[in-house]
């Protein structure tokens, strides 16, 4: 459910987020109106208790005069117990409904993040650290939660507290009753400025801590080139820098918040003396009853009770503010072009395996182009090999064929088809995709081979890993392709990828894209790896990125890129004849300096 989006020159805006998250409970009113409607009840029922003891304290004392009448006794004791014991009753209800409603919100707003990342387009990721997005997805929610379980019934139920303990309290004495307001309004005075004051250092608590769990997730993936390098004299004080704005923007917040709970213990202690000093005389001019004095006295604890729960339950809810900002930003963020109108598929089985580039410019900002007029044609089953310097644009083309960013202008047409006639998904489904970058997951061997794939057999597992050979790897390990492995295990970055590899052989598609597939393995695993590429790319439409010129000698066309444009096309033997760009990139790889 989309909601406003909550702009960043609003960011300290306590009221907004608040608003905001009133909003998205809406599918938990039911059940937060239930708990809140308990801690009302709950409150009444407090109230009232006060009241019978004064009766009762009333009865004891005539009693000690004239004869205690016990039936009258135990019946208002009786009536005590009982309201006692319904307003534990009624405040398990609550905890119980509120701890519902804040997970269950909890739970869907983490659904929610998650199906928000897949819509959200690459770009987004380019500009936003890992770490932050973790954090807003952990301690942020996390945070909110907690909140709603700890703090929206204790609001409700203080303020449905204070007014009924101030009706009380006139009902009982209204010179009394003024005394008490008079010394609480104090208490208010200092909640309003103290929450003035400490909102925008919660904001920035919850800011800093995004940055530095980006920091943290930054370094600790990169630890062996921190050490390698002996880079702790950098990081150190880069995390010694975050680190002390966490603090300072946590300091501040805890300590102004923090002073609520000692004023609010001031207030009602000044109420007791307060209270103490009016009720003395007026027992002593016969206004009111002993009974009635010690009503009240339980009635200002009553009265500074809330007050102290309302200016916790405030604080709580500016650090669930200040999450919420942030967590509804991600939410609120422009998600990528809707495909509801596409309804064209491509099955991978009437695929012919054309691909032809039309005039294609793109550029991650508006300003500056990468691909600035790129055309060419991949024939069925060819191998097409796109090379060129860093910063050419071969992984942008990549990137733009997978329809992972739009293009700002030309086509990619696919059989004829243009791309934007296809969805995503369906674009997704037609290629095998082997990156150099290496992933894998927690897990079997088997399980990180056949990733999303069903009906998979072990044979076929096998098969696969004896064409891209881990055959003898396999055999090492104490359960075979059963072995669990995971991101952080000590296997080899050669075994990653032919990990990789072998996932992306598992299944058929009509297009393969190797990204630098064979840069992590030794010159003898490659030669092995090659050989299944070639067997792998038989009878599809194969993109080859390509650092490693040698690799890609047999491909049926060569795109040599440099500047976002194709400045050179042909086979290796005629681009070598030509002795132009190509030709020197060649060389310039098998020179001995």
């Amino acid at each position: 459910m989309a909601g406003p989006r909550i702009e960043s020159q609003k960011a300290n805006n306590f009221g907004l987020a608040m608003k905001r998250i009133v909003k998205e409970l809406k599918p938990f009113y039911l059940k937060a109106a239930i708990g809140i409607f308990f801690a009302v009840l709950g409150s009444i029922v407090a109230i009232v208790v006060p009241n019978k003891l004064a009766d009762l304290t009333n009865e004891i004392s005539l009693g000690l005069a004239t004869g205690l009448n016990f039936d009258m006794i135990t019946s208002i004791a009786i009536t005590v117990a009982c309201l006692e014991i319904g307003s534990l009753a009624s405040e398990i209800i609550e905890e119980f409904m509120m701890t519902d409603v804040a997970n269950n919100f909890a739970r869907e707003l983490r659904k929610r993040i998650s199906v928000k990342i897949n819509k959200l387009p690459l770009r987004f990721f380019d500009k936003h650290q890992t770490g932050d997005m973790l954090s807003r997805v952990t301690n942020d929610v996390d945070l909110i939660s907690q909140t709603l379980t700890q703090s929206l019934s204790t609001l409700v139920a203080s303020v449905a507290l204070l007014v009924g303990v101030i009706l009380m309290m006139f009902i009982t004495n209204g010179v009394m009753a003024i005394t008490a307001i008079i010394s609480g309004l104090f208490g208010f005075f200092f909640v309003a400025v103290v929450l003035k004051k400490s909102q925008k250092y919660f904001s920035a608590r919850q800011k800093q801590l995004g940055k530095l769990n980006a920091h943290i997730e930054e370094i600790y993936s990169g630890l062996n080139v921190v050490k390698a390098y002996n880079g702790t004299k950098v990081t150190n004080p880069k995390f010694d820098e975050l680190n002390q704005k966490v603090y300072e923007a946590n300091f501040k917040s805890q300590f102004l918040s923090g002073l609520m709970h000692p004023m609010m213990g001031f207030v009602g202690n000044l109420g007791y003396v307060a209270v103490c000093v009016v009720g003395a005389i007026l027992v002593t001019n016969n206004a009111i009853t002993f009974g009635s004095i010690i009503a009240f006295i339980i009635y200002v604890r009553m009265f500074t009770s809330p007050l102290s729960q309302i200016a916790q339950a405030l604080t709580y809810l500016q650090s669930s503010a200040a999450a919420a900002e942030r967590v509804f930003e991600f939410l609120d963020e422009k998600e990528m072009s809707d495909q509801k109108e596409i309804t064209k598929v491509l099955d991978r089985s009437s695929v012919k395996g054309k691909i032809e580039f039309k005039n294609v410019k793109f550029g991650y900002d508006e300003d500056r182009m990468i691909i600035k007029n790129f055309s060419a044609v991949a024939q069925p089953g060819q191998k097409i090999a796109i090379v060129g310097p860093t910063g050419a644009g071969k992984t942008t083309m990549v990137n733009l064929l997978m329809k992972f960013y739009e293009i700002n202008s030309g086509d990619i047409l696919i059989d004829g088809v243009s791309i934007h006639d296809l969805s995503r998904e369906n674009v997704h489904d037609l290629f095998t995709m082997v990156l150099q970058d290496t992933w894998l997951f927690a897990g079997t061997i088997k399980e990180n081979i056949i990733y999303n794939r069903e009906h998979v057999t072990k044979d076929q597992v096998l098969k696969v890993c004896d064409t891209v050979g881990l055959t003898h790897f396999i055999k090492t390990l104490p359960k075979g392709i059963n072995t669990e492995i995971g991101e952080n295990d000590s296997i080899s970055s050669g075994q990653r990828q032919l990990i990789t590899i072998a996932r992306g052989m598992i299944e058929p598609t009509p297009f393969l894209i190797l990204d630098e597939a064979t840069s992590n393995v030794d010159t003898r695993t490659e030669e092995i790896v090659q050989k299944a590429m070639d067997k792998l790319a038989h009878g599809r439409t194969s993109f080859i990125i390509a650092h490693r010129l040698s690799t890609i000698k047999n491909a049926d066309l060569i795109l040599v890129m440099k500047d976002g444009n194709i400045v050179e096309s042909g086979k290796h033997d005629e681009l070598m004849k030509a002795g132009g760009f190509y030709a020197e990139l060649y060389n310039s790889q098998f020179s001995i300096s």
